[in-house]
């Protein structure tokens, strides 16, 4: 469509758009105020009601955000809580001739679909509650299973160690984000003395959730010592049916908290809350992000994870910006930027060209950098980046060995004033704000993505036989892999998992495993998940000495898709490959640049990475990289 007829479009549905509201007949489809005749882009924002604090506190951001680009204009949409409005709202939007579309979901497997389509037309952002597949742009949120877990980390600290019974209200029906603030909850439970006495789906609304409450009240259900609501809109329905019952010193504890007048800071302030999680709308990132997709900026990440606070009565005001954002770089006075990179090895082709990457960037950019390989010691690594931190660096960067053992590290880099970015691995820490940034992939993401696969191309119900070869013991890359193949496998009866081997990314100790499991299992074997292309292709070398074809009787699958790994694959020695991308370089140095700026980086930056089977693997691979 070209922009004079946008442009005619735009009005045509503005004008529209006018009546409808003034009739109160159809939800609302409205433009922000601002003369049209200069605006390049038209960016569509669809939402499932506005009744919703956070919802509301998401429009304001984007429209403050539109504010500061006199060349872009916004129309927003608002779907009153129907996933069937909803649709029909994003149609009519494309229909306008928008350039990108951002949407907010209430259910989003009613709307897959919608946006699928809508994905393969323009760009689409994903805000707050996520969609499932992977058929959008970039998805905009926080990590709501790690939210839920620290809310149930927080009900234990306030019943401290006392039994209790909690009563959780949770969003939509099978929607990601409700299962995943569920199971994070529920996993930080485990061990404790709470339990959970009753859950109900209460959708996101307040007047539902008061609903429920109060008939299990009024039945004589048992009173609860906490009550957990995946929102705050369905927490304040629980505070109404509390205080309508009378029922004294329930805990209520929330996620989504925003910042308004209204919001989680006065909830609290005037107990209604116990304690609120807030979820970011991500509303300017929005637009921020939407800028870089329509002006076709190079390294859009697939997803961007937001960082959440915890706001109590002992915290009514919120804690500061370098407690929320991870520590802020210091004023370096127009010097080079000097950055400390501490990288975990050379294990793999993937790592070194993770490292080449890095060098390559930093050099680019005019970024000073100070590089130190670890060899795959956790204490040498911890020692460079002590030895960073007396250098006076303006940032450190570095790939964690392991997930866990970085908080005292962690803490002096801290204390010392200068930020930390993780790079493609992640941490456990105490505290996570002892950290700025993750930049890399969702290994867990990768794990599901190759079991997914694998359910589909398999027919009929024979069993299969499973063998695991697993990446470093304790690292991220292992953990994620390996939890995501399991979630998606574990409720498929025809998968049978004959064992699972620790390893190190190495080929030699890929093929060692799998000649180990070819000692003990021979022929049983059917399909081997390798965490990476090294063991992968050293598992392809054991199972032809062995006798047997691999890609044909043994299926093997795994991830990082390196050339040598897709040339495996374009040959059928490989079943398939998940892209796991180590080309960060680019990534890391804008993510320097913009911490120099005094920009907030988000909690983490998820890049984009596909999948591979041996007939796109022949096209891909004039192109790799690496």
């Amino acid at each position: 469509m070209t922009r004079g007829l946008k442009l005619f479009a735009f009005w045509g549905m503005a004008v529209a758009a006018l009546l409808v509201c003034a009739k109160l007949a159809y939800p609302a489809l409205f433009a922000a105020e601002r003369p049209a005749e200069h605006y390049n882009y038209v960016i569509g924002v669809s939402q499932p009601n506005l009744s919703d604090p956070w919802l509301i506190a998401m429009n304001e951001e984007v429209r403050e955000e539109v504010n500061k680009h006199p060349d872009m204009q916004v129309i927003f949409s608002d779907a009153a809580q129907s996933s069937a409005q909803q649709r029909q709202d994003v149609e009519k939007l494309v229909s306008y001739g928008i350039d990108l579309l951002i949407i907010s979901l209430d259910d989003p497997l009613a709307l897959t679909e919608t946006i699928k389509h809508v994905y393969a037309k323009i760009p689409v952002i994903v805000l707050g509650r996520g969609v499932t597949g992977y058929d959008y742009t970039l998805y905009i949120g926080t990590d709501n299973e790690m939210i839920g877990r620290k809310a149930g980390e927080y009900a234990e600290e306030l019943l401290g160690g006392r039994p209790g019974r909690v009563i959780e209200l949770q969003g939509v029906r099978e929607s990601p984000t409700a299962e995943e603030r569920s199971n994070g909850f529920s996993s930080a439970l485990e061990g404790t003395k709470l339990s959970i006495i009753q859950r109900f789906n209460a959708d996101w609304q307040r007047d539902k959730a008061e609903d429920v409450l109060a008939t299990w009240f009024a039945r004589g259900g048992d009173e609860a010592d906490v009550i957990f609501a995946h929102n705050e809109a369905m927490a304040i329905g629980a505070y109404q049916a509390v205080k309508r019952h009378g029922i004294p010193g329930v805990s209520i504890i929330a996620i989504d908290g925003v910042n308004l007048a209204d919001g989680s800071r006065r909830l609290v302030a005037d107990d209604m809350l116990t304690a609120a999680f807030t979820s970011p709308t991500g509303g300017k990132e929005a637009i921020r992000y939407a800028i870089d997709i329509l002006n076709k900026e190079k390294g859009i990440p697939k997803k961007i994870i937001l960082r959440s606070e915890k706001v109590t009565a002992a915290d009514k005001a919120g804690v500061g910006t370098a407690a929320r954002a991870g520590t802020p770089m210091k004023p370096n006075d127009g010097r080079p930027i000097r950055l400390g990179f501490a990288q975990v090895g050379t294990e793999s082709g993937w790592r070194i060209a993770n490292t080449n990457s890095v060098v390559s960037a930093a050099r680019n950019e005019g970024i000073e950098l100070l590089y130190e390989n670890a060899e795959q010691s956790q204490e040498r690594q911890i020692e460079m980046i002590r030895s960073f931190i007396r250098r006076k660096v303006d940032v450190i960067a570095f790939s964690p060995k392991t997930e866990s053992g970085w908080d005292e590290v962690l803490g002096e880099a801290r204390a010392a004033g200068i930020p930390v970015i993780l790079s493609d691995r992640e941490v456990k820490a105490a505290d996570d704000t002892l950290w700025t940034a993750y930049m890399g992939s969702d290994f867990r993401d990768e794990g599901r993505r190759a079991a997914n696969w694998l359910v589909q191309e398999v027919s009929g119900d024979r069993g299969y036989n499973v063998v695991e070869l697993q990446g470093t013991s304790g690292s991220a890359p292992a953990i994620g892999r390996k939890r995501g193949f399991d979630e998606v496998l574990s409720g498929d009866r025809r998968f049978h998992r004959l064992a699972s081997y620790e390893g190190d990314f190495t080929k030699a100790k890929g093929r060692a495993l799998m000649e180990q499991a070819l000692r003990e299992h021979g022929r049983e074997i059917g399909i081997v998940y390798a965490h990476n292309d090294d063991m992968a292709l050293g598992a392809i070398e054991a199972i032809e000495a062995y006798g047997l074809r691999p890609g044909k009787e043994i299926w093997i699958i795994s991830v990082d898709a390196t050339r040598a790994a897709l040339k495996a694959l374009s040959i059928g020695k490989l079943n398939l490959v998940v892209e796991c991308n180590p080309l960060l370089g680019p990534q890391l140095m804008k993510a320097v640049k913009d911490l120099a700026a005094g920009k907030e980086l988000p909690m983490k930056i998820v890049t984009a990475e596909g999948m591979f089977t041996p007939q796109s693997a022949k096209v891909e691979l004039g192109n790799r990289e690496f």
